[in-house]
């Protein structure tokens, strides 16, 4: 029961602060090719983060891929349900860059790498999803 209202505030603040960072799409203004671009690369980042063999740091706890996985696909699904979804930019600034309650940044340390922030990570995985598979 504590942790489904945790889960609950969380949302909330979520949802708070996406709007504050003026995430809140303009009904006239979408597109839905757009959208069903962007919800194919956000499923796709968070599919790649829970198959990378990653571990993935939130509020200085460490958690394995799936976890981490499971952590930013319920911090979509939540933005979605308040039509608070976004651009795979948006949400890897707004949702996977950051702890919503704390501010606190995730990071990400993928076997044989240095750890990094898991902004920077994310971004690096969607040029590869768009066609630049030449970075590292």
């Amino acid at each position: 029961m504590m942790a489904a209202r945790r889960a609950h505030r969380l949302a909330g603040v979520v949802a708070a602060l996406w709007l504050a960072a003026g995430a809140a799409p303009s009904v006239a203004a979408r597109d839905p090719d757009r959208d069903g671009q962007a919800d194919s690369e956000i499923r796709a980042l968070v599919s790649a983060l829970g198959e990378s063999g990653c571990r993935f740091q939130r509020n200085g706890r460490w958690h394995d891929a799936g976890a981490a996985r499971d952590h930013l696909q319920r911090k979509y699904d939540h933005a979605r349900r308040r039509g608070l979804d976004g651009t795979a930019e948006d949400f890897i600034e707004r949702a996977g860059s950051r702890s919503s309650i704390t501010g606190r940044p995730y990071k990400v340390a993928c076997p044989g790498q240095p750890e990094r922030p898991a902004g920077e990570w994310l971004r690096e995985r969607l040029a590869r999803l768009r066609g630049g598979a030449g970075q590292r």
